[in-house]
């Protein structure tokens, strides 16, 4: 059976996409405080440190076209979230919201001690930003809840699971829903609703991407579990006190209308509606999701 770290190497080495052959290269294994095993996580640039978090049934992969734009005068730290992506998956694992939150505390403790032994002991320990897509912008919500000393400000791309409330799958349902997302016709068509364009922004390199994290051991039974769980849900409430930025393509095919329409009555003048853009805001349209991140909105602040 193939590792996870080999699948990284070989992807490093054969994707057809340049911008992903050089995150996978760019993958570290990492030991986290109290989780077994090592954990894939990419470091890349100088400067602020910023968080990149994937969505749901994704990898750290997705963000192969922003992390260039920002790179330069940014620390992006991308992991792959905990039972998703690359990741080790433990058959003792914990795959639910609280099994993601806690990998990433781990995960920021080790940038702490990492930052700490690279530093003079005077210095203040950095906070971070965190770029959220998806799914992934709930687990932001959620983490700058937790952990409010440390993250600075939010940047939210089609954020999904902000509303409404965890709705578990069944067993034996959850299994069927599984190989149905591993039939290869299923992951085109799902890759495709993703994009505004598909016709022309949607090909063989992005499917490749969009596919090759279901080659790690025990994907199924990770995400089975975690659709067990309910998953992320009602992350919203309350908003978290950091600034938060939103941006959401007009052409989103993934979120039902009545999910968006809840998200945007939270999020009020926080989101900034992007044309040409799909699902995938850090894909369609990344220089415009990077001059966002630079550009701080004090608008974005929670009204008090």
């Amino acid at each position: 059976m193939t590792t996870p770290q080999q699948l990284l190497a070989n992807a490093a080495a054969e994707l057809l996409d340049p911008q992903g052959r050089a995150l996978a290269g760019a993958v570290e294994w990492w030991a986290l405080p109290g989780l077994p095993e090592q954990w894939p996580v990419a470091a890349i640039g100088t400067g602020p440190p910023v968080l990149l978090l994937h969505g749901f049934d994704s990898s750290m992969l997705e963000f192969r076209r922003l992390v260039p734009l920002l790179a330069s005068d940014h620390q992006l730290i991308l992991p792959d979230l905990y039972g998703f992506g690359f990741t080790p998956r433990p058959a003792d694992g914990a795959y639910n919201p609280a099994g993601v939150l806690s990998h990433l505390e781990s995960l920021i403790t080790a940038l702490l001690a990492r930052w700490s032994a690279d530093n003079p002991p005077q210095a203040a320990s950095p906070t971070l930003g965190v770029i959220g897509a998806s799914m992934g912008g709930s687990v932001a919500m959620e983490l700058a809840r937790r952990l409010p000393e440390r993250i600075s400000r939010l940047l939210l791309l089609a954020p999904a699971g902000l509303t409404g409330r965890p709705m578990p799958v069944p067993p034996l349902l959850d299994s069927l829903g599984v190989r149905f997302l591993s039939l290869p016709w299923v992951r085109r068509g799902l890759c495709r609703s993703a994009f505004a364009d598909p016709a022309n922004g949607m090909g063989a390199a992005e499917l490749e991407i969009a596919s090759l994290h279901l080659q790690a051991p025990g994907w199924a039974m990770a995400l089975g579990q975690f659709a067990r769980s309910g998953g992320f849900a009602g992350c919203g409430h309350p908003l978290p006190l950091q600034p938060i930025d939103v941006l959401w393509g007009t052409q989103d095919r993934i979120l039902r209308p009545a999910q968006k329409s809840a998200a945007l009555a939270l999020l009020g003048d926080r989101v900034v509606e992007l044309d040409h853009c799909g699902h995938l805001p850090h894909i369609d349209q990344p220089q415009l999701v990077a001059a966002q991140w630079r550009q701080f909105s004090p608008r974005s602040a929670p009204k008090t």
